[in-house]
């Protein structure tokens, strides 16, 4: 009899803890070789857009902390922005440098989460230990600013919930120079190990063609050569006024994905120098002036109807809260009264604040954008993050959509392994820096 021979299916996920827990390849082999992929995405979705179209434009800010939640203040900007272009309005020069500080800091905890994990599940767990330290060196830069880690809400309609902290300047330069110390030992760890880059270069490879043809962007788009950068391409907030380049591979393999995030992280803390020498002072600069209360105390007497003299006092508040006082809000804040909280000050120490906050958060009121539809992309750490938003005139979005940049990469993940073996899988898989939040939204 003749001899018959079967391709052999393999499920990898969602269980396989390169996987994640959140994505399930079926494998069609012959042996070690894979013949097909078959990609299962959704066992982490969250009704993203739907849950925007339930609730006022401010409230969606906490789902979009969750999309790519490993650097949320990307999302929170992008959002931001999509309605701002809807409402037509421009935000304060210094809240758009403070937007591009966090930005930054976040795409750069984003690519040592993603080079850190890649080499941990090729077996380089030192290097993971090393990375995952520096990311903590910025995670405590984004928990002093905007009092969390992840889940941030940091970025508001009209400008940012707080201004930067007076040590956050010194702290900045301090864990700059810290995270660069870590890149050095990190090239050290993972460029010259010889099995870390024998498992990365040529597998995983993609063409500038194909890439393109699926809509991929992001350092993955880059790696082909291709140096689309949405921040270049169309810059928006003040990308325009920095110097930095946009690193390409040649290849299009693993290892051209490595050595694009590598550069990345250094012209993202380029960024972050320069917006330091280029930021403008504001009136967050001043000097206090007036007689000072503690928020609880002018609460306490607002309740009581207590509030004369409140129109000129100064709120004593946490770093992470002090935005909404009157001395930093004209230098973070657009002035729209139909768009931005009042200061506190104006919310507890005259009606007209107090109408003005309330109008802004009652269901039913809030911000109104005229009836439209915009999109606005930003660059996020794996590609274009795009926000599609219709508007019907009401206080809530009528239609929201999302463009991840992971979504077009895992469509064509099967073109980088269909033909290379099952081992290429896990370094493949681990550059395409999957994040389910945003993937499955």
């Amino acid at each position: 009899m003749p001899t018959q021979t079967r391709s052999m299916l393999l499920n990898v996920g969602p269980s396989h803890p390169a996987m994640h827990g959140v994505i399930r390849l079926i494998m069609e082999l012959d042996g070690e070789k894979i013949k097909g992929v078959e990609v299962e995405m959704g066992y982490l979705h969250r009704a993203f857009e739907k849950m925007c179209e339930t609730v006022m434009y401010a409230q969606c800010f906490p789902y979009t902390d969750r999309l790519n939640y490993v650097s949320p203040l990307i999302n929170n900007v992008g959002f931001a922005m999509t309605v701002e272009k809807l409402l037509g309005i421009e935000v304060p020069e210094r809240a758009k440098y403070i937007r591009v500080i966090m930005s930054e800091i976040s795409r750069v905890t984003d690519h040592l989460t993603c080079i850190a994990a890649s080499g941990m599940e090729m077996g380089a767990m030192s290097a993971f230990l090393y990375m995952i330290k520096a990311r903590d060196y910025l995670y405590e830069l984004v928990e002093e600013i905007t009092g969390a880690r992840l889940t941030i809400s940091y970025i508001r309609i009209g400008g940012v919930k707080a201004d930067l902290t007076p040590t956050f300047t010194d702290n900045c330069f301090k864990k700059i120079a810290d995270v660069r110390k870590v890149l050095i030992e990190t090239d050290e760890l993972l460029t010259r190990n010889r099995i870390f880059f024998d498992r990365m270069k040529d597998t995983g490879i993609m063409s500038k063609e194909t890439a393109m043809s699926h809509g991929i962007t992001g350092p993955f788009l880059r790696s082909t050569g291709v140096a689309y950068d949405v921040r270049k391409a169309n810059p928006y907030l003040v990308y325009d006024k920095l110097d930095f380049e946009v690193p390409v591979g040649t290849k299009g393999d693993n290892l051209d994905r490595y050595f694009v995030r590598m550069a990345e992280m250094e012209q993202s803390l380029r960024i972050i120098e320069q917006c330091f020498q280029q930021i403008p002072d504001g009136p967050v600069l001043g000097e206090l002036t007036g007689e000072v209360m503690k928020a609880s105390d002018m609460v306490d007497h607002a309740k009581m109807g207590e509030t004369q003299g409140f129109k000129e006092f100064q709120v004593d508040l946490d770093p992470t809260l002090q935005g909404s006082t009157k001395k930093y809000y004209d230098g973070i804040s657009a002035d729209q009264k139909s768009v931005v909280l009042p200061a506190k000050e104006e919310t507890y120490g005259n009606i007209e604040g107090l109408m003005n906050h309330f109008k802004l958060v009652m269901y039913g009121h809030g911000i109104k954008p005229p009836v439209g539809e915009v999109y606005f992309p930003v660059e996020g750490a794996n590609g274009e993050l795009g926000f599609y938003i219709v508007s019907d005139g009401r206080d809530h979005p009528w239609r929201v959509r999302v463009h991840p940049p992971c979504f077009p990469i895992m469509s064509a993940l099967p073109k980088c392994l269909v033909g290379s073996v099952m081992a290429d899988l896990i370094p493949t898989f681990g550059s395409v820096n999957m994040i389910a939040g945003e993937l499955d939204r």
